[in-house]
């Protein structure tokens, strides 16, 4: 197999120290892993070809923001084969979860097995360009992980499709929303798409991670215009809202920010201290099952 040429630009290396000190326990969210090709092999076509940026490199990015913990989330580009978190997940040496693209069609015996090595959710991504499960797959694969409290994760573009509102209120296990719900900041807060965010935000089971401001913003580097929608979703879901740098940014491309700057960016759209320790520690836990929930 011949290697496909790495089209977006690589994460900033070395990452710079973040201004805010971060609390023991602090946990990353939601970022990828990706290796190399002739191991982990893409699906033959992506929006993205990506640099090889494995779990050391991972590791070392979250030494020098303060994180303890980690969640990897399954990117699109290798649809369902989740062998490169399965490998950083052995290799971690640190407290880690992880959330799978699977087929709808997974056997109970497979979800067992990523049960066992630290999976606690599906992603469902209908807003990539390489797309994966859909929306309607959402009921039944809720029926099936219900008994292993795991939740459904939702890459969704609330603008493009307001029907996803009503289809994620009606499921029975934990949801949660990322990257704003693809929101607009430009169209303010009382738009449509985000007031349904917000909506679903005060259900019980809605979680949502601040992350990504690329995607909702065009106010680089720092996205001023990004606070009021953060600390909205915080008011609402004080218990409910995590955080995640969505390292190494495959979709940021001209966007390229130091991982550094967005740890700062935290103290800005979560100012309480205490709101900060229950967005970094106290959430993921619950949300996650690490010790300490």
């Amino acid at each position: 197999m011949n290697a496909r040429t790495p089209d977006i630009p690589p994460p900033v290396s070395p990452t710079r120290s973040p201004r805010i000190r971060f609390p023991a326990g602090a946990t990353d969210c939601h970022a990828h892993v990706f290796g190399p090709q002739e191991r982990y092999p893409l699906l033959p076509a992506t929006h993205f070809v990506p640099h090889i940026t494995d779990w050391p490199q991972y590791r070392e990015m979250l030494q020098r923001i303060g994180c303890e913990r980690a969640v990897l989330v399954q990117p699109s580009v290798y649809g369902t084969n989740n062998a490169a978190i399965e490998t950083a997940l052995a290799q971690s040496g640190i407290e880690m979860r992880a959330v799978a693209v699977v087929s709808p069609d997974i056997t109970d015996g497979e979800l067992e097995r990523l049960n066992a090595l630290g999976f606690r959710g599906i992603r469902i991504n209908t807003a990539s360009w390489t797309q994966g499960l859909r929306l309607t797959d959402a009921r039944r694969l809720a029926e099936r992980i219900r008994h292993l409290g795991w939740h459904l994760q939702f890459y969704a573009n609330f603008r493009e499709q307001p029907e996803v509102e009503e289809i994620l209120a009606a499921l029975p296990v934990p949801i949660v929303i990322d990257h704003f719900g693809r929101i607009l900041t430009s169209e303010g807060t009382e738009a449509p798409a985000f007031q349904a965010v917000l909506r679903l935000l005060r259900r019980d089971n809605c979680h949502a991670k601040l992350i990504g401001p690329y995607f909702i913003s065009n106010q680089f580097p720092h996205y001023h215009d990004i606070t009021p929608f953060a600390r909205a979703m915080v008011e609402v879901a004080p218990d409910r809202v995590v955080w995640g740098t969505d390292w190494p940014h495959a979709s940021a491309r001209e966007k390229m920010q130091d991982d550094g700057d967005l740890a700062d960016m935290l103290a800005e759209w979560v100012p309480d201290e205490k709101l900060r320790h229950k967005v970094l520690v106290t959430n993921p836990n619950r949300l996650y099952g690490f010790p300490g929930a």
